[in-house]
């Protein structure tokens, strides 16, 4: 693993420290490319697989930020999970949109006031991006269901042992 510093914070990147680079996967999206259909609001708005690498020794649980930095009134968050234990190297496709899943692990509030995956839905014009950020924490995340963005990223603020991401597109004409 190679080491970076996060830049200064953002939505998704909640502290300013050296960690690892964690790999992100998906059997369902190929990095830069366009998110399938299904996955989107013009689709069945399933959320897609998601998986990582191997993280530090120290991890004690994983959190997923999704969010589009290219909405039009700001960052948009689509996804928060949270409390996936240390074991966890991947969610299925279309996890239920529920606060808590039977792996253990905890699902956020979106921006459209939703627990669970909102897939990409931009208003029509340019492609905007989507990042989803995989954390590997040296802590269990002790928010209850349906916390917001700002909530989770409070909590895991200097826990982040190693952090990746996988970037796609999406574009309505």
């Amino acid at each position: 693993m190679c080491a970076r510093t996060v830049p200064t914070p953002t939505p998704a990147a909640p502290q300013d420290s050296v960690v690892l680079d964690l790999p992100v996967f998906s059997d369902s999206l190929t990095p830069g490319a366009p998110v399938p259909t299904q996955f989107t609001c013009d689709g069945a708005d399933r959320s897609p697989h998601i998986r990582w690498g191997e993280p530090p020794p120290l991890t004690r649980s994983f959190a997923i930020v999704m969010d589009d930095p290219d909405a039009p009134r700001g960052v948009f968050t689509h996804w928060l999970v949270y409390s996936l234990p240390a074991n966890a190297r991947s969610l299925p496709e279309g996890v239920e949109r529920l606060d808590r899943l039977n792996n253990g692990a905890v699902q956020g509030k979106n921006s459209a006031g939703t627990v669970g995956y909102r897939g990409p839905c931009p208003p029509a014009g340019p492609a905007h991006e989507y990042r989803f950020y995989v954390y590997a924490l040296d802590q269990e995340i002790n928010l209850p269901g349906g916390a917001s963005v700002s909530e989770l990223l409070a909590a895991i603020r200097g826990h982040a042992l190693a952090m990746g991401i996988l970037r796609v597109t999406y574009q309505r004409r």
